[in-house]
């Protein structure tokens, strides 16, 4: 079995995200037959999410790096827990050969065609094999013929749909919840981006091997993503190449922003931890200085902020220690400019950061840039309105200078 190295995994990200002689040229600096079993463990991977044959299939893989030929045998299994092996297949049904460069760039590369040097042969039976639906060799035949669809789209950029993604995984996102619309509307910019995401709550409770449904989510629907998972409980027999958990506690500023420093900055960071309103805002504090501008901050579950055993304010709903409630107080952060203040302001981190706010129900959506839109005219006045007093009916019916 082929094991992958996590930091050669983040390298082969950045070197596939130049142009392609720039590609073949930082490739030469790497072992190929690490490279080659790196990329091959994340076809398998995404070949998972493909139809393919009914029965067993070797698929010889033929990857070129200068002068010489890496051969890897991949086996393909009805259940789609398919292997990866070094070595040569004997007679297959089905062969890949591609130069290796290229197939980086297929798998972990920018868009675009990254198909010039691949040929996928399926093997042709000898002249002297019966005919007929019951000859020996058609079921090879038709298994090879599955199988080279099932590897050419996980060799290629693919787009599988959000929501069956969600369902494939058993993410809650979709069913439980009915959140993956409103995840498609917002993260389908970074989808082709090399980014970094970042997930409070693996899910699974205390079970090590229970859990990571919306992880295995995020690994698909980013092709050129680092997904993490933070839990409270173990789940590290849930870790793959580009997707890996963090034992830890959202609840601890300091943890957090070690965690952040180590692993971030974020594009994206999804709080589906405890819901607690405590622990949501201390998570908030910690980690949104780490998002990049131009990132997204998600909070979920936000029902729990109306929940008395949640932290929520049942009396106050406006109560600033609540998820909610800090979300409004953001409402407020965003206009800052345009506010009377009692003295003089200064605008906090997330005045100054936060530049859009996105509520649907139970889940949000908080962008980061630099909030320097420009305020109302100064010559406005914010203490009185101009036909208050002039008797006109604009005043009431929302006419404006």
């Amino acid at each position: 079995m082929v094991e992958t190295d996590d930091a050669l995994v983040e390298h082969l990200l950045r070197i596939a995200d130049g142009s392609a002689d720039d590609t073949a040229e930082r490739l030469r600096a790497w072992d190929p037959d690490r490279v080659a079993a790196a990329v091959l463990a994340e076809v398998m991977a995404r070949a998972a999410l493909f139809p393919g044959p009914a029965t067993t299939l070797a698929v010889q893989f033929d990857l070129g790096t200068g002068e010489r030929r890496l051969g890897y045998v991949a086996t393909l299994t009805p259940d789609r827990t398919g292997t990866v092996r070094r070595g040569w297949a004997d007679d297959p049904w089905l062969t890949v050969r591609q130069d290796l460069a290229e197939l980086l760039r297929a798998v972990h590369g920018p868009p675009g065609a990254h198909d010039a040097t691949r040929e996928v042969v399926v093997k042709d039976p000898p002249a002297n094999v019966g005919v007929g639906s019951d000859a020996p060799w058609l079921a090879d035949l038709q298994a090879a013929t599955l199988g080279s669809y099932q590897v050419v789209k996980a060799c290629s950029p693919h787009h599988v749909d959000l929501d069956l993604l969600a369902v494939r995984f058993g993410s809650d996102k979709w069913g439980s919840h009915w959140y993956t619309p409103h995840y498609e509307r917002h993260f389908a910019p970074f989808r082709q981006q090399r980014v970094k995401v970042l997930e409070l709550g693996v899910g699974g409770y205390s079970s090590p091997e229970w859990g990571g449904g919306s992880l295995r989510m995020w690994r698909h629907y980013f092709p050129r993503g680092l997904v993490y998972g933070l839990d409270v409980f173990d789940k590290s027999a849930l870790d793959r190449p580009r997707m890996k958990t963090v034992l830890g506690d959202q609840s601890d500023p300091v943890f957090l922003a070690g965690l952040a420093d180590r692993l971030g900055p974020f594009e994206i960071v999804v709080d589906d931890g405890s819901h607690l309103s405590s622990d949501v805002l201390a998570s908030f504090a910690a980690l949104f200085p780490h998002v990049r501008p131009g990132g997204l901050y998600v909070i979920e579950d936000l029902q729990t902020s109306y929940w008395p055993g949640w932290n929520g304010g049942r009396t106050d709903p406006n109560d600033p220690a609540t998820s909610t409630g800090m979300l409004k107080t953001l409402v407020d952060g965003l206009h800052h400019q345009d506010a009377v203040h009692d003295g003089p302001h200064r605008p906090s981190h997330t005045d100054r950061t936060v530049t859009g706010i996105h509520l649907y129900h139970n889940i949000a959506f908080i962008e980061k840039a630099v909030n320097s839109d420009q305020p109302a005219m100064s010559w406005l006045r914010k203490d009185v309105h101009p036909y208050a007093s002039s008797g006109d009916p604009g005043a009431e019916s929302g006419r404006t200078a």
